[in-house]
């Protein structure tokens, strides 16, 4: 890997992209083990840069500034409650206006770097409103209305950072005034009911607890807010834990591994598989990373801070959650949400040490006591609805981040089809295309697109698309594949490994515009898998007749075979096609069921 130019891989570029599909995915997820994505090393430097200068240090400098703080005077401000409140409101605005996670080269931002508010503060870009049922929300293209609001959501977010704090109920010290942190929260609401991709960007899911909290407990007593905080991040810690509880995880840590820029030794990333190149499946190591410090400890230590009476213990605890998160931050894991991890370490050392348990913020010092129950039922209710119906909750509010159970996507357009994503209001163009505009050569360019289809292969969701294609989509290998994230990306600017923000929703908004023909455009689409079942849903979809068959695949032949398919594709069970249907549908042409 080069500082300024990329690792590319060792291959002509004009014959690669016209290999069939499983030796693209085979030298790419071979590759993948010793290169990752080649990224040039100045594309991670940037990003901590930007981590380290606009958002730590200028959060810092911004929340003592306005709050009669110096910022050099560490020991008066790191523990004060208005600095982290300050900070939840820096780093919700940062993530609203799409300059926090999901920007830049990693997540195949490339020219421009920013989607956000590019997309977002101009009308006739493409709207997703979560519910259909909700009056007013109709329509898929943004309005003044919604432009007004998102402005008015970002104008409370300034507004409650810039103003100095208050004195409420018996806390000594300052704290935001309660309306300035109620505005930005009902403002999310209105903007979330119209466009889930803001609320989603915004990770209303983690930051809206946060500032209702702010707003309402404080009122009640400084304590009660404290433990109402502590219960939010452990909830969030707890339930991101028992979502790696399962067979997808473990494919998640051998490809952040081999990615990250700080894991130099070519054994060591090695090691995270089984007998690299030749068999991908995760090693034991790997199982140890996924299942021991990815899932037990991550559950277990959490918990020892919230009921720990002991201040070693409870600083230990607190210090390894900060070596957790900080582990995250130097994987620069998909859609890099380093602030949102940034943050978490801080919070986990000024909730736990700087407001210990055994000076009157334990669990036992809410107040009134039976509010834990209420606090812990409204925390859990979408990671409880999320998991045993995924196909109602995004999988941000379920806490499933890192689980490597998600809702995926993969797009597959006829020759020259995709031109006429061209024809969509938007802010940017095609990710080749920008890979174009930065001066990298076409045939080159789909060269990375595929390395790019090799990084899906490698978890057991891209092995279940790419089986389903080959099974069901006779004319795959003449098609142009395209990732579901990167398609949404320079659709409505956002992407954050989230398939609900791609599914027939987004497809319909885009063909309103593109007018793809029948066959032109043809996406296949899968659910999360629910904990009830070890199966996952998917869908086919042509973009201008809508979904056209579901089916089923097994989770566990998707984990068990190598990310390339050497054995042909998994068994993809179609329980339902229409009678319009362009192509065979049924058993699945190659498939080993």
């Amino acid at each position: 890997m080069g500082f300024m130019k990329p690792d590319l891989p060792e291959v002509d570029p004009a014959e690669f992209i016209t290999r069939p599909l499983q030796d693209r995915l085979r030298f790419a997820t071979q590759r993948w083990v010793d290169h990752g994505f080649g990224t040039q090393k100045v594309a991670f430097v940037i990003y901590v840069v930007k981590l380290v200068v606009l958002y730590a240090l200028g959060g810092v400098l911004v929340a003592t500034a306005t709050s009669g703080l110096h910022l050099w005077e560490v020991s008066a401000w790191w523990n004060q409650p208005i600095v982290y409140q300050k900070l939840v409101l820096w780093t919700t605005l940062l993530e609203a206006i799409g300059v926090a996670g999901a920007w830049g080269p990693l997540t195949f931002k490339i020219k421009p770097m920013t989607g956000g508010i590019r997309f977002w503060a101009r009308t006739g870009t493409i709207r997703l409103r979560p519910y259909t049922w909700v009056p007013g929300t109709a329509g898929t293209r943004r309005t003044a209305l919604d432009v007004g609001l998102y402005w008015l959501l970002l104008a409370s977010l300034v507004l409650g950072i810039a103003l100095p704090g208050v004195i409420v109920t018996d806390s000594s010290n300052g704290l935001v005034a309660p309306w300035l942190m109620i505005a930005p929260v009902a403002l999310l609401v209105l903007v979330g009911l119209r466009d889930k991709t803001i609320f989603l960007a915004a990770r209303g899911e983690q930051y809206m607890p946060a500032l209702i909290m702010f707003g309402l407990l404080p009122l009640l007593s400084f304590a009660t807010m404290i433990v109402g905080l502590k219960l939010l991040i452990v909830v969030v810690w707890v339930c991101a834990g028992l979502s790696k509880i399962g067979k997808h995880f473990i494919n998640v840590i051998p490809v952040m591994v081999s990615n990250s820029p700080c894991m130099p030794f070519k054994g060591l990333r090695r090691a995270h598989y089984r007998n690299a190149p030749h068999d991908l499946l995760p090693s034991r190591l790997a199982r140890f990373m996924a299942e021991g410090l990815g899932t037990f400890v991550e559950i277990v230590a959490p918990l020892i801070l919230l009921f720990s009476m002991n201040r070693t213990v409870t600083v230990v605890c607190a210090v390894f959650m900060v070596c957790y998160h900080l582990f995250i931050i130097s994987t620069f894991p998909l859609a890099v949400p380093l602030e949102w991890n940034l943050l978490f370490a801080y919070t986990a050392l000024v909730l736990f040490v700087g407001f210990p348990a055994q000076d009157g913020y334990s669990v036992l010092d809410m107040s009134p006591s039976w509010l834990i129950l209420l606090v812990l039922a409204a925390l859990l209710a979408f990671p409880v609805l999320g998991n045993i119906r995924p196909d109602k909750v995004s999988f941000l509010p379920s806490l499933r981040q890192y689980a490597g159970n998600w809702a995926t996507g993969m797009w597959a357009f006829a020759p020259g089809a995709e031109e006429k994503l061209n024809r969509v209001q938007r802010q940017t163009t095609n990710t080749v295309d920008q890979f174009v505009a930065t001066g990298v050569d076409r045939e080159w360019a789909e060269t990375l697109m595929n390395m790019g289809l090799g990084w899906r292969a490698m978890h057991s969701n891209g092995r279940g698309l790419f089986s389903t294609l080959l099974s069901h989509v006779p004319d795959v290998e003449q098609r142009t594949l395209r990732e579901g994230e990167l398609v949404c990306n320079t659709m409505i600017g956002f992407n954050f490994g989230d398939g609900h923000l791609h599914d027939e929703n987004l497809i319909a908004a885009v063909q309103e515009q593109a007018h793809f023909e029948p066959g032109e455009l043809i996406v296949v689409w899968a659910e999360s898998q629910p904990i009830t079942r070890l199966r996952q849903d998917f869908k086919i979809i042509d973009a201008a007749l809508g979904v056209v068959a579901r089916g089923r695949w097994s989770v566990t032949e998707c984990v068990t075979t190598q990310p390339w398919l050497p054995d042909g594709p998994v068994a993809c069970e179609i329980t339902w096609s229409a009678d319009h249907a362009r192509f065979p549908l049924g058993t699945g042409l190659g498939s080993r069921a």
